[in-house]
């Protein structure tokens, strides 16, 4: 598998939970921990899949998903927002704005994992 992770958040605990968790799957993971570096990083390389952050300094994470998806390189990519907003006008809200799933905090890793999986079927080899 050679499918790659950029999460996007400004919580360091949450990114060392995320990466760990995405390496012992099996990705290639980057970090943003704001919003102009994960614009920044997916011009240097769009990834498979975004785990984003809504709450984040400056841009919010609604502003960085219509963003990437006004990007061509982002057409196939795959955003899941990760948030503590849990209200269902924050989850329409964010897939209003082109996400493909909507995670509220704290949220299992079981659930997570199933949810990456759905969004990435690993290719066949």
């Amino acid at each position: 598998m050679d499918q790659s992770v950029l999460i996007v958040d400004d919580e360091p605990n949450i990114i060392l939970s995320l990466r760990f968790l995405m390496k012992a799957e099996g990705y290639r993971v980057r970090v943003a921990q704001d919003g102009s570096e994960a614009i920044a990083a997916v011009q240097q390389e769009a990834p498979d899949l975004v785990l984003l952050d809504v709450m984040l300094p400056g841009r919010d994470g609604y502003q960085i998903c219509e963003e990437l998806r006004r990007m061509p390189a982002c057409a196939n990519t795959r955003i899941i927002m990760l948030t503590a907003r849990g209200r269902p006008v924050d989850a329409e809200k964010g897939l209003a704005t082109g996400a493909d799933d909507y995670v509220s905090k704290p949220f299992s890793t079981r659930d997570l994992l199933r949810r990456v999986r759905d969004l990435l079927p690993v290719a066949a080899a």
